[in-house]
């Protein structure tokens, strides 16, 4: 029995930070399909709006940067408030930005940490007491990044390392208390974010010169099949799909590699990335996608 009642989500309330699209939004259905109560808490106020519509009476949207303490706690009251409870946090919020070390808009470089990583642990430390009151579930979604340190990509696989780091230790901190942690680590999924970046001038071009599978882009259902099962079991690990599991086992020998495999490709997208922030300037040419627009400009 007591099995029983550590898994599913029927009837839980789940709070998901970043829900206004991509895996957010489509946890927040998928699991309200499944009886949950989602709590949609993230910056695109009027698309959250949409979404929690579109779900129905078990669904509401809250307003809150997941950088500020105040606006975190403020949602989090309102949950509890309106919800009555918090069983399951997904702490899903995240940006990126597109550039080289030596050339980046540096606050553009910065927000990506404090979103990706400090949003992460201020989630998770907000919303603590109640997860810990039910006995719950916190999820980090971390990425591939993690695993696989690109090019291009310092701040964002730095952030995601974290995360899978921060949540390693915390999942042995709370264990005795009864929550469990997981960290789901997707590969490239057809969201706003990986889309936005694709278009980019010059990274969506290094992008899409990686090989094989690392390069491989997949659908949204694919994750969220993956990451709505890992939910069901309060799973410590969930890689989307499995392959990147794999990965780990071979991340000692994964920087050289890649290093090997820039040399032909990173001086010229480093020479072109110099003459898009001439002609954009260093903001408009890192920052991608919706939210980290909204991000950013805060």
């Amino acid at each position: 029995m007591a099995l029983l009642r550590n898994t599913g989500v029927n009837g839980k309330v789940v709070l998901i930070t970043g829900a206004a699209r991509g895996i957010g939004a489509g946890l927040a259905e998928r699991l309200a399909a499944r009886g949950a109560k989602v709590a949609l808490v993230g910056l695109e106020a009027e698309e959250q709006a949409k979404v929690a519509a579109k779900i129905g009476p078990s669904a509401h949207a809250w307003e809150a940067d997941v950088t500020s303490w105040d606006a975190l706690e403020s949602a989090v009251t309102g949950v509890v408030e309106h919800f009555g409870r918090i069983d399951i946090v997904i702490a899903n919020a995240g940006i990126a930005t597109a550039g080289f070390v030596r050339s980046v808009d540096p606050a553009a470089f910065e927000k990506v940490i404090e979103v990706d990583l400090l949003g992460v642990w201020r989630t998770f430390r907000v919303t603590l007491p109640h997860v810990i009151e039910s006995k719950g579930y916190l999820l980090a979604i971390s990425s591939l990044a993690a695993i696989t340190h690109a090019p291009g990509m310092a701040n964002y696989s730095a952030a995601k390392a974290g995360v899978e780091a921060f949540s390693n230790s915390l999942r042995a901190e709370v264990a005795h208390l009864g929550v469990k942690v997981g960290v789901a680590h997707p590969t490239w999924i057809r969201t706003d974010l990986v889309e936005s970046a694709d278009e980019h001038p010059v990274f969506g071009k290094l992008r899409s010169s990686m090989p094989g599978l690392i390069g491989k882009t997949y659908p949204l259902d694919v994750a969220l099949d993956d990451l709505e099962a890992g939910i069901l079991k309060r799973a410590r690990t969930i890689h989307v799909p499995r392959w990147v599991g794999g990965l780990k086992l071979l991340r000692a020998f994964l920087p050289p590699i890649i290093e090997i495999g820039s040399r032909s490709r990173v001086p010229a997208a480093d020479k072109a990335a110099l003459a898009d922030i001439k002609e954009r300037g260093a903001f408009e040419s890192a920052v991608t996608g919706h939210g980290g627009r909204a991000a950013t400009k805060r």
